[in-house]
């Protein structure tokens, strides 16, 4: 998470020039910025990525630190780490012997690819250690409660991760059906119980 200030940043909220972005890409990318830094993503990281997807075309590390008014050293360290995700790949112009980078703009592979990387990173890893701990020969020196509260933990975890794979196997407007579908039966729970 991108909590220290950038050191190659212009120092105070004056020594940034005006933006070169337009008011409503600034905008965006801003906020992506600030997303990805709740989720736990550095906020440069994210921030280019939003400015790769939302302008639609390659940029090359020079134009993104110049429209990010960032340091050289964080937009590499950022491209990289994006490219570990699969979030953005390096492209070549003609004419030029810079790398460039750019992003898929369809947003539901992007939702997937998300989806896949945090599984790989975080869900799968969780799910081995749980069924570790189930499987360790100390187990039943553990109290009862906390054998239930792990095995629960990993229903959980596994019963999350089966349902995520079943929605990225599908085209997205069988998605968008789900999603719309989940919706109403919600509102007609609601409705049922009163509330």
């Amino acid at each position: 998470m991108d909590t220290q200030p950038d050191p190659g940043a212009p120092a105070g909220p004056a020594a940034r020039p005006p933006s070169r972005l337009p008011p409503v890409t600034e905008r965006f990318v801003l906020h992506w910025g600030e997303m990805g830094s709740r989720w736990g993503v550095n906020r440069t990281m994210s921030q280019i990525h939003a400015l790769l997807f939302v302008t639609g075309r390659p940029m090359n590390a020079d134009e993104l630190c110049d429209q990010l008014g960032v340091a050289r050293s964080n937009v590499s360290t950022s491209l990289r780490e994006l490219q570990g995700w699969g979030l953005v790949k390096v492209v070549h112009l003609l004419g030029d012997r810079r790398d460039h980078f750019e992003t898929t703009g369809d947003v539901w592979e992007l939702l997937r690819t998300i989806v896949r990387g945090r599984k790989q990173r975080e869900f799968d890893p969780t799910i081995q250690t749980l069924r570790e701990c189930l499987a360790h020969p100390d187990l039943a020196r553990e109290s009862a409660v906390a054998r239930q509260r792990i095995n629960e933990t990993l229903v959980l975890m596994e019963t999350t991760s089966a349902w995520a794979d079943e929605m990225l196997r599908l085209p997205p407007e069988t998605l968008v059906k789900i999603m719309r579908l989940g919706a109403r039966i919600q509102g007609l729970l609601r409705g049922k119980g009163g509330a």
